[in-house]
């Protein structure tokens, strides 16, 4: 759901749909990741898959859990309308941080799976409460700064530089042997004109992205569709990919990632449209 928040101040207005953004993105990685350990082909893959997901969750989604509750819940827990939430809030963040550490000692795949996945259906359904009851609440209050409470909170808005996938990236790289690769910005000059990528009939002996982890970004809310995007697109090692289905040829969003992160991605086009176009995203770099 695309909540409208009605904030006391624009920069209140602003703090929130930063928070709300660096939110998109965080599910949008777990959800990669998460996908990543059930979709492994064999168990050493998948607890390698594991240990990636375990290593952001201390990085990211456990310091934010903490920010929040530094930052925005006692402000909210002081309002008698959401005292209850925040407790039960502060409860899902004990439940989140107890799903990691199960994720830490799964042993096989079936168990780091079934972790990964309560992981991210619980974090999903607490961002949704926080973006639609406990931001609306503090935003429409006169008497909270959001943008103040949140000044210099780096784990709430967003401050790392390094991504998973190219931080704990591993193998050799993608094979450059495959020469409808391009990068982001020829991507969608290849689809201005026509040229370039598979256009759903590849023919370099590769599957059309069918072993790659798939994001059906038409079921993400438009307001928050290229910030899950890239949440995603973090997740990815090096060498590895994903296959983004979007509900128009995704042009904007490549303008986008290649300034955000230049020559990253290599991109294929797999199909395109006219219901929906496929993309399979290589991270090279």
């Amino acid at each position: 759901m695309d909540t409208v928040v009605i904030a006391s101040t624009e920069q209140d207005a602003a703090a929130v749909e930063a928070v709300k953004s660096h939110h998109a993105e965080m599910a949008g990685a777990l959800q990669a990741l998460a996908r990543r350990v059930a979709s492994a082909a064999d168990a050493e893959t998948a607890l390698a898959a594991r240990d990636d997901l375990v290593r952001w969750a201390e990085r990211d989604l456990v310091p934010h859990a903490l920010a929040e509750e530094k930052a925005m819940y006692p402000p909210a827990h002081r309002d008698d309308r959401a005292r209850l939430l925040i407790d039960a809030m502060l409860a899902e963040h004990q439940l989140i941080l107890s799903l990691v550490e199960g994720l830490k000692k799964a042993a096989s795949q079936v168990e780091a799976a079934a972790e990964a996945r309560a992981l991210a259906v619980t974090f999903e359904s607490h961002l949704a409460k926080e973006n639609e009851q406990v931001l609306p609440l503090l935003a429409s209050s006169p008497e909270v700064s959001v943008a103040a409470a949140l000044a210099g909170m780096h784990e709430l808005l967003g401050g790392h530089d390094d991504h998973v996938g190219h931080r704990h990236g591993h193998g050799n790289g993608p094979d450059h042997g495959h020469g409808h690769s391009h990068g982001p910005e020829e991507a969608a000059a290849d689809a201005a004109t026509g040229n370039g990528g598979c256009g759903g009939a590849c023919s370099c002996g590769e599957t059309d992205g069918a072993e790659l982890p798939e994001l059906d970004a038409r079921t993400v809310p438009h307001a928050i569709r290229h910030a899950t995007i890239f949440g995603a697109l973090d997740a990815v090692r090096t060498g590895s990919g994903m296959v983004l289905v979007a509900p128009h040829d995704p042009l904007p969003l490549l303008k986008q990632l290649e300034g955000r992160a230049p020559g990253a991605f290599a991109v294929d086009y797999l199909e395109r449209g006219p219901e929906a176009w496929r993309l399979r995203f290589t991270r090279v770099a």
